[in-house]
């Protein structure tokens, strides 16, 4: 590779990130379904056309802010529960929905785009699967592992505190595409009450994020930490 064609993709990953910045701070502004390549490309003082180089459609930049988030916060993830000891399950699962938290406090807009409300008219593409599956990829672990070393307080349904229900019959090719996925080994029950688990989790988040919170919690650091816990609980990671 010459140093022209080096230099030339340095200037073009440095017009994206630019890009990709700018389209952040609109769609903090205005939200995801406002957001406009031309209003874009204006800010920056580019000719509406010249941005279409990098991105040849709205949905093509929606695409790309989404995969940075999904990233953003895979890596947030991933770095809170690696620095615990791989023995203390309850402490990575702790720490991997604090992050979780922590990401979105800091960046309300991004995680409204990828965890709110669907963006009229936009499909996301397959390039999006495995960035959204970093995150998930962490718990999926720390509940497997848990499991294969006889540390799950579900390792049997119907037992365990709470005790874990039997899934329904109709979840058990659910459970097979999960195991595939993030819960190597796991079974059924244990990637129902994970899947329950997950969900609630993000359910918190939004919740707070949102402002559904107001008027309810007072202490919302204290309250998330108590009900991240018993999410921990519900899919077997106890003390």
């Amino acid at each position: 590779m010459n140093a022209s064609h080096t230099a030339r993709e340095r200037v073009r990953a440095e017009l994206i990130r630019e890009i990709t910045e700018t389209a952040q701070r609109h769609l903090a502004a205005k939200g995801a379904a406002q957001l406009s390549l031309r209003a874009v490309a204006e800010e920056m003082g580019m000719v509406s056309s010249a941005i279409y180089r990098y991105f040849p459609s709205k949905d093509d930049l929606l695409t790309a802010l989404i995969i940075d988030g999904y990233n953003a916060i895979g890596a947030a993830v991933e770095k809170a529960e690696a620095a615990c000891p791989g023995e203390d399950y309850v402490g990575r699962w702790l720490a991997a929905c604090r992050a979780v938290r922590t990401w979105a406090l800091a960046h309300p807009h991004e995680y409204a785009l990828v965890y709110g409300s669907p963006v009229p008219g936009y499909q996301a593409p397959e390039q999006t699967i495995e960035p959204a599956s970093r995150a998930a990829a962490v718990f999926g672990k720390i509940i497997g592992d848990a499991y294969r070393a006889g540390a799950s307080a579900q390792a049997e349904p119907g037992v365990g505190l709470p005790p874990a229900p039997v899934p329904p019959e109709s979840f058990a090719p659910d459970a097979a595409r999960l195991r595939e996925a993030i819960l190597d080994g796991v079974p059924d029950h244990i990637a129902a009450a994970a899947l329950v688990a997950w969900s609630g989790l993000f359910g918190l988040v939004s919740f707070e994020l949102f402002g559904q919170f107001e008027n309810v919690v007072t202490d919302r650091a204290a309250f998330f930490d108590h009900a991240a816990a018993s999410l921990g609980r519900l899919a077997g990671l106890s003390a």
